[in-house]
């Protein structure tokens, strides 16, 4: 019982001796810390107010915003573990020995972070673009060290690592997205109406841009018909809707107009042998 109490006795003297010796070295380091996480928190909303009004890129602002609060942060730390007589250097050898060996086993995220960083400062797009890359297509809503985020028409989100899209080519068409479509007339048709029919028909929608403005003509002369194409840019995020309707639109204005949609067919010409016998000669 006696030796309980002793090591009682001895374990609140330790605790007494350390509130007495560290008490305002951890309260000052507690302070401290506080102090750089305000200060931190403070200056990224000042710099992001700043970058704001200057119209600064978002991507570019918060990477920045991000690096100053860390370097803030990083600060605050430093000198709290000033207060208790510890040294950084050794942490430092340490951390760089522990990534230098961590490097080989996470190449594919630090890749990931290196082509992040690539993308935020040559800024090959920014948010609010519409990006086709790695097979995929939608409006960049946000650019992360990692990852870049896009999301399509139909509000899906789209994550992409970073290293598949630098080295990639990109087609980038800002906020807008081109519709490529075509319709057929018969041979017997007049093509000039018809593309004055699109042309109308196109104008009569907000949805399509006007700079730069659509461009309609003959296509091409298929087998069948005489293909008339046309070509106009509208906002990505109403991509399929805007095509759905104007296809409608396109097809009973052409009707209006006076020209006729073909569908194909095939002419079969008979002729007869000496023989008797019968040859199918076909032509489309």
């Amino acid at each position: 019982m006696e030796k309980e109490l002793t090591a009682i006795q001895q374990l609140i003297n330790t605790a007494i001796e350390f509130c007495v010796n560290y008490s305002f070295q951890v309260i000052g380091a507690l302070i401290i810390l506080v102090i750089g996480v305000v200060a931190a928190n403070w200056t990224a909303g000042l710099l992001l107010k700043i970058f704001e009004k200057k119209n600064l890129d978002i991507t570019l602002s918060k990477f920045l915003v991000g690096v100053v609060k860390i370097v803030i942060l990083a600060f605050a730390i430093i000198i709290a573990l000033g207060k208790f007589g510890i040294t950084i250097a050794p942490f430092v050898a340490a951390l760089g020995a522990l990534a230098f060996g961590a490097s080989f086993a996470i190449q594919g995220p630090l890749s990931n972070y290196g082509a992040g960083l690539t993308i935020i400062i040559t800024r090959p797009f920014v948010v609010g673009n519409t990006i086709t890359v790695a097979g995929v297509s939608g409006v960049v809503t946000e650019v992360k060290l990692a990852c870049t985020i896009l999301t399509d028409e139909d509000g899906i989100k789209i994550t992409i690592p970073n290293k598949h899209i630098v080295g990639e080519i990109i087609h980038n068409s800002q906020t807008n997205r081109i519709v490529e479509s075509v319709i057929g007339i018969s041979y017997d048709s007049e093509p000039e109406a018809a593309i004055r029919a699109i042309s109308q028909t196109l104008a009569g929608f907000q949805e399509v841009g006007k700079d730069p403005k659509p461009q309609i003509g003959i296509q091409e002369f298929a087998d069948s018909s005489v293909n008339i194409g046309f070509r106009y840019w509208v906002p990505t995020v109403k991509y399929y809707q805007t095509l759905h309707k104007v296809n409608l639109a396109v097809y009973k204005a052409v009707q209006v107009a006076g020209a006729k949609i073909p569908f194909p067919q095939r002419d079969i010409h008979i002729v007869s042998q000496p023989s008797g016998m019968q040859t199918l000669n076909s032509s489309r």
